[in-house]
């Protein structure tokens, strides 16, 4: 089917998109802290609030990245040097910096499920920081020559979907648990950040030897 990337960019795109599903951040912060409050239910209804928020991002990047392949080639290229770079920064960043989850349970009245739906939707999808990664990261698994590139980011980012929320659920189903232990194991944590630096640093060379030859 013309959509499906080929098995070696579907591995390592499978890949990428675990080690950021395991690695802590917003969206990670979120669906503990209401799973801790408003119950597992709670918890779910941010995880599907964030997919929702992916869905958005992967529709605007599949569209907006086929308009600018068919305005300029070299645009595109300069897009994906450019999210190359940003992938060597998010690498030294998780090392200079590292993950931190610092979860509280939050006291009041118990939130809503569309509240919490809400509440994951528009923390993903205002996130500055999730707008850049989806704009650089998806295209690094396409080519500006491909003439099916709008499908393949829209399976590419339905993909990231899939094989994330079963790892953003059960992080839900053991919040409580899974929060105390991170925060007690630090050193858990700085070998997420090793893990992320060390693959995505990779994506990079490999993004710039392709790009010069």
């Amino acid at each position: 089917m013309e959509f499906l990337p080929d098995l070696t960019t579907l591995v390592a795109f499978t890949v990428a998109t675990l080690l950021l599903a395991i690695t802590p951040g917003p969206d990670m912060t979120i669906s503990i802290s209401r799973a801790l409050t408003d119950g597992r239910l709670g918890g779910a209804m941010v995880v599907l609030g964030t997919s929702t928020g992916v869905v958005v991002h992967t529709l605007l990047v599949a569209f907006g990245v086929s308009a600018l392949i068919v305005a300029s080639p070299t645009a595109f290229l300069v897009l994906k040097t450019g999210g190359a770079a940003y992938l060597v920064w998010l690498a030294i960043q998780a090392i200079r910096h590292g993950s931190s989850l610092s979860v509280k349970r939050a006291e009041g009245p118990v939130n809503s499920g569309m509240a919490n739906y809400l509440s994951g939707f528009w923390i993903n999808l205002l996130n500055p920081k999730v707008i850049i990664f989806f704009m650089t990261f998806l295209p690094q698994f396409v080519s500006a020559s491909d003439p099916h590139v709008t499908g393949k980011l829209i399976f590419l980012g339905l993909w990231f979907i899939i094989w994330g929320m079963p790892v953003n659920f059960a992080v839900v189903l053991t919040a409580e648990a899974l929060s105390s232990w991170l925060q007690r194991n630090r050193k858990v944590l700085r070998g997420i950040d090793y893990t992320f630096a060390g693959v995505f640093s990779l994506f990079a060379v490999k993004i710039f030897m392709t790009q010069a030859r």
